[in-house]
């Protein structure tokens, strides 16, 4: 298991943060004097801020300046409630991650969240250690479905696409994982288990499994 890596997405992976940023995008609308429109926050879950901005302020397209500031201030919206409510990991994330550490298997955060979230959670929910980098929605130019953010993660992590897990939850990261050219494990965390076909493998969550089981199912030993 020397020449494998694990990337992991962040949110609906390692946390469950819908409540937290759906919660935001309203917090935010209430701010800009508006609403999120019905089936919004569904329907764009997994691409970055500056995809998903446009589609709402269909105004702002030409202006990405706007479109950052906005962004900006829903983030800081979302680390305001993680730090007054607190989050925890996914029902088996921690023990995964400390089994996989003891595997001597490296990993990194690949996600189109904002890394100041990500560093939110990980001293939050006491989750530092267990990952070697971290690919954030800064990182790259292009989001989810295009695999920049699992193609620099694995380069970052020296391992090859080929060698490469990659765990996600939403339609657009497994997409991205495929293009990758990497295995993906889908988490049934956001979409039921029945819609995450396209992924190599599915489960409801990460309770019970370990990285060797994982990886004898991936055909990756």
């Amino acid at each position: 298991m020397e020449d494998i890596g694990f990337i992991f997405d962040w949110d609906g992976v390692i946390i469950d943060s819908h409540d937290q940023h759906e919660e935001s995008w309203h917090l935010l609308a209430n701010e800009m004097n508006t609403t999120v429109p019905d089936g919004f926050f569904k329907k764009t879950f997994g691409m970055r801020n500056q995809q998903i901005i446009p589609m709402w302020f269909t105004h702002l397209a030409d202006q990405p300046e706007e479109v950052a500031k906005i962004g900006d201030r829903k983030e800081e919206l979302y680390r305001e409630i993680i730090r007054r409510d607190g989050i925890e990991p996914l029902p088996g994330v921690r023990e995964f991650l400390t089994a996989m550490k003891q595997d001597g298997i490296l990993a990194s955060v690949g996600s189109s969240t904002p890394r100041k979230n990500i560093e939110t959670v990980i001293e939050m929910a006491s989750l530092h250690g267990f990952f070697d980098a971290i690919v954030s929605a800064e990182d790259v130019k292009r989001g989810k479905p295009e695999p920049d953010v699992f193609l620099l993660s694995a380069q970052k992590i020296g391992r090859e696409p080929s060698r490469c897990v990659v765990f996600e939850d939403a339609f657009v990261g497994i997409e991205a994982g495929l293009s990758a050219g990497m295995k993906v494990t889908a988490i049934a965390s956001t979409n039921p288990i029945a819609a995450l076909h396209r992924a190599h493998h599915a489960v409801e969550n990460l309770v019970g499994i370990t990285p060797s089981d994982l990886l004898g199912r991936l055909g990756l030993k």
